[in-house]
């Protein structure tokens, strides 16, 4: 398995596993027909993998035969009361390759990334309920920091919980 920075020319595959992911993952947390009707197309024009500047969100993607397993997104975290935090903003592996060590790649490289960008602690946030990345995020060391936030994503509102992590 090989971990990249995403090119545009990713932009549809990677949004494939974008896709895939909520549905399954979110099947019992946000609405069926909600789930049901996103399009990998109407993501895949958002995306904007080819911006050099540092303070912009950066993807990483692993790749495996040629076929993009996963994604892990990247920025300064724009938190107020967390001045100088780097931020995982997205992190999404294929739902017919989980629990094969790709999210934890791709994680690490992620946490990587912020600390050469010269961060020295990290945030996320995770939907509420979410079970399964509530262990895999404290596997890997991150923790609730006991702050919640309501946020419209992709259109639709949802909870979700804040987790911080060193990354020294």
């Amino acid at each position: 398995m090989e971990i990249r920075p995403a090119e545009p020319e990713d932009a549809l595959a990677v949004a494939r596993v974008h896709v895939r992911t909520w549905q399954a993952a979110y099947r019992s947390l946000l609405p069926d027909h909600y789930l049901d009707q996103l399009r990998a197309e109407d993501r895949a024009a958002r995306y904007q993998f080819r911006n050099p500047d540092p303070l912009r969100p950066r993807t990483i993607v692993a790749v495996e035969g040629g076929v993009i397993l996963g994604f892990a997104t990247t920025l300064p975290a724009n938190q107020a009361d967390l001045p100088d935090c780097g931020e995982l903003a997205a992190l999404h592996v294929d739902p017919d390759y989980w629990r094969r060590g790709i999210g934890a790649a791709l994680v690490s490289a992620a946490r990587t990334r912020l600390r050469d960008l010269g961060f020295r602690n990290a945030m996320l946030w995770v939907l509420a309920g979410n079970v399964r990345a509530d262990r895999f995020y404290r596997t890997d060391g991150w923790m609730p920091d006991g702050a919640n936030r309501t946020d419209t994503v992709w259109g639709v509102e949802v909870n979700e919980i804040r987790y911080q992590r060193s990354l020294q």
